[in-house]
């Protein structure tokens, strides 16, 4: 079973348009870092000025954080989405802080 990633980020103000903008333009190398990070499935969702996020890490959530953590194409990444959000990130893994699960349904374990 792969493990879930999730964070949460606030988009400042008026920049709903360029965020998404930016997302539909993700860079080749950022795609291929994700990917190399055995990151899956990645989704945004968005609640006002608020964004979250999930993902899949198929080698593991610490594998995935440490690739995140040591890429310079994140850090350039995250500098430059700098001016559309903000996001606080965990001094440990140097990504996204993680949200708390604090609820799982899955119908094969209701039976």
């Amino acid at each position: 079973m792969m493990e879930k990633c999730t964070w949460k980020a606030t988009l400042k103000p008026g920049m709903r348009e360029e965020y998404i903008r930016r997302h539909d333009a993700l860079w080749p190398e950022m795609a291929e870092t994700l990917a190399a990070a055995g990151i899956r499935n990645y989704t945004i969702w968005r609640c006002g000025d608020v964004l979250f996020g999930y993902y899949e890490c198929e080698k593991g959530a610490a594998y995935a954080a440490k690739v995140q953590a040591e890429s310079p194409v994140v850090d350039r990444w995250n500098d430059y989405m700098r001016d559309v959000m903000t996001m606080d990130f965990d001094p440990e893994t140097g990504t996204a802080v993680a949200l708390e699960n604090v609820f799982r349904f899955r119908v094969d374990e209701a039976h």
